[in-house]
């Protein structure tokens, strides 16, 4: 291995590939793209090497030089290939400045600043595993340290193996603690997974993944001694600061050494020794804690996200400080979300909209002072929450389990129940009971993608706030579009005359094709995005303990929704067909304009649409949010529906004349 050291209504014929991709939705992001990785790659190195290239407007090495410009050019061109996001313009704007920061030769801090903020954003992005699936052996990583790597970088890790004399640039020397300490575990493995161009470094991604962990743990280990690691020892026993810091594998590595807060650099290098010798400490720990110290360390994310992004903002960086704001959100607050929502839904509520006004004020350039309250007040949700959380974990337990369990399957389940008992009564009316395999298919498929969504959140991968709001917000407005078209389409059929020439002239020939199609599509749709959102809230209230509770709970939800069901059923029957089709298109248009508001809002939050404020009131039952983006989307909405139903009324006119 040569590291370098120098800077561096008709057939849906989709709709199965549709189900899979709603499926498992929640694993976007779980594997990576190579080309985002390679780019990161390169910026890493930008922010730890350029200090060795430029100094105070001036050139310390040529060589070293140009390869920042090559690298820093080389950023610019690679975003602009990466494939298409909604964020991929502004990586490409903020790789642009980089680019012309190195050409100007600024100052190495800010450049540090460029290069480690458009990193992070681009993993925001571009999303890709940032810790080992499991604890990595190290017991054979120096074996294998010296079989691969020490004929470049030498015995000791110094750079200065016989393979690696011939090499520009040079090998890295591990041994160099000025660099190590501004290189991350995750770093190093990047490098040994993907390798450097225009390095003498190669890829060694043959290699299984936990060798590559544990190589990158070995040379990260290098520059700090053995003789600090009982130090770093104590320290970790004995502050639970430092504990909270670094709360998982997924912290260790990608904390820099000396990123700690309250730590002196002798103390961070202490612990860098001892924690890069032993991760599994880190996980012992993790594993050891209990729910409600998996929330506070979520909400201690939350707090340092929003401190980040409020220095970011009154520094200038506006991009990075809208980056963190919505961090703060998806990675340091809806993962408790669930557990809040059975505990205190006004909390919760208030928690989402000052996070929704914090990033509109950050979006729209507001003052540091207006966006310092905000981020302020924000803070003091935060610690709410935390002392609710923490309040659940230690006193209400199973009845609060079962409240949660109970209020969130009926919640969630009512929606898609709705829809689906008014399709079949639809085709029970109709007499066409040969279509309802397609609508039961639906609903169970849905059912079933559900199943495989937890075995995903629980077991395969972590489903991120991002992913999770994607699923939901694309589904959402899926479901609506499909909605508006049934809803006008129902409203149509309401007159009894309509209806007979309606069964006389098409109802046969359009169900035995496309139409029953077409109702699997939409009871999937709307089942699964209902079973989508409650799997997740499910799975973070079994987190918390209490099994016998939630399952109570959930089994008393679906004899309520069971119940539910057959009154409508049964009601359903007694209606003549003008009424039921009234009753179902006015169902269909406020299920269609709810679910276009959800969908916005849930686009909103994960990053991917913007949000301006108006003085509006939050009514999540209608899907109603303060924001422009999602009310204009409801109003649009709405005016299909109204032009639909006026054009469906004319009709009935000129037909009755």
């Amino acid at each position: 291995m040569s590291w370098t050291g120098s800077a561096s209504p008709r057939r849906w014929l989709s709709i199965p590939v549709l189900a899979a991709l709603l499926a498992f939705g929640a694993s976007f992001g779980a594997h990576a793209d190579p080309q985002a990785q390679r780019v990161w790659q390169l910026l890493d190195y930008i922010a730890v090497d350029y200090a060795g290239a430029v100094r105070d407007g001036q050139v310390l090495s040529d060589i070293e030089y140009a390869e920042m410009k090559e690298f820093s050019g080389t950023v610019a061109e690679r975003i602009a290939q990466l494939p298409a996001h909604p964020a991929r313009d502004e990586l490409a704007s903020r790789a642009t400045a980089l680019r012309a920061a190195v050409d100007a030769k600024a100052s190495p801090a800010d450049v540090e600043r460029q290069a480690r903020a458009l990193a992070d954003a681009l993993l925001q992005a571009y999303p890709m595993p940032r810790a080992p699936s499991k604890v990595p052996d190290l017991s054979g990583a120096a074996a294998l340290y010296q079989q691969d790597c020490a004929v470049c970088h030498g015995a000791t890790g110094a750079g200065d193996g016989p393979g690696g004399a011939a090499l520009d640039p040079p090998p890295m020397d591990f041994t160099d603690a000025v660099r190590a300490r501004q290189r991350s575990v995750f770093a190093l493995q990047q490098v040994i997974e993907q390798g450097l161009a225009g390095t003498g470094m190669a890829s060694y991604a043959h290699l299984p993944e936990s060798d590559r962990w544990a190589l990158a743990f070995y040379v990260g280990q290098i520059a700090f001694p053995p003789a600090g690691a009982a130090r770093g020892e104590a320290l970790w026993r004995q502050r639970a600061d430092v504990r909270a810091a670094i709360p998982d594998l997924t912290a260790l590595v990608q904390v820099l050494p000396g990123g700690v807060a309250g730590l002196d650099q002798a103390q961070a290098d202490d612990l860098a020794a001892y924690l890069r010798r032993n991760p599994g400490v880190v996980a012992a720990a993790g594993a050891g804690a209990g729910g409600a110290t998996d929330n506070a360390k979520t909400i201690a994310l939350g707090r340092t996200r929003l401190q980040e992004g409020m220095a970011a903002y009154a520094a200038g960086d506006t991009a990075t400080a809208r980056d963190r704001f919505l961090s703060a959100y998806l990675d340091g607050f809806e993962p408790v979300e669930p557990v809040l929502a059975a505990r205190d839904k006004a909390l919760l509520a208030e928690v989402e909209s000052a996070m929704i006004a914090l990033r509109a004020k950050a979006a729209a350039g507001a003052g540091v002072a207006e966006v310092r309250s905000r981020v302020d007040a924000a803070q003091a949700l935060y610690d709410r929450a935390a002392i609710a959380l923490e309040a659940q974990g230690e006193g209400a337990g199973a009845t609060t389990a079962f409240v949660g369990s109970l209020t969130i399957l009926l919640r969630e389940g009512l929606e898609a129940l709705l829809l689906v008992i008014a399709m079949v009564a639809f085709l029970r009316k109709a007499d066409r009971t040969d279509a309802m395999p397609y609508v039961h298919a639906g609903w169970i498929g849905a059912l079933l993608a559900g199943g495989a969504t937890w075995l995903v959140a629980t077991r395969l991968v972590e489903v991120s706030g991002a992913s999770r709001e994607l699923t939901e917000g694309f589904a959402a407005l899926v479901a609506a579009a499909v909605l508006v078209s049934v809803g006008i389409w129902m409203h149509g059929k309401s007159q009894a005359d309509a209806w007979q020439r309606y069964v006389k002239a098409q109802m046969s020939h359009a169900l035995s094709r496309g139409s029953a199609w077409f109702m699997f599509m939409l009871a999937f749709l709307i089942v699964y995005r209902e079973a989508f959102e409650t799997v997740l809230f499910y799975v973070a209230l079994w987190s918390q303990g209490n099994h016998a509770a939630v399952l109570g709970g959930a089994a008393t939800a679906v004899l309520a929704l069971a119940a539910i069901a057959w009154l409508m059923l049964r009601f359903s029957r007694r209606l003549p067909f003008g009424k039921f089709f009234s009753i179902s298109a006015m169902l269909m248009a406020v299920l269609a304009v709810v679910l276009a508001g959800k969908g916005v809002a849930a686009l909103q939050e994960a990053g991917w649409l913007s949000l301006t404020l108006v003085k509006a009131p939050r009514i999540e039952l209608l899907g109603m949010y303060p924001t422009l983006q999602g009310l204009l989307a409801q109003v649009v909405v709405l005016v299909v529906l109204v032009a639909g139903f006026a054009w469906n009324g004319r009709a009935a006119r000129v037909r009755a004349a």
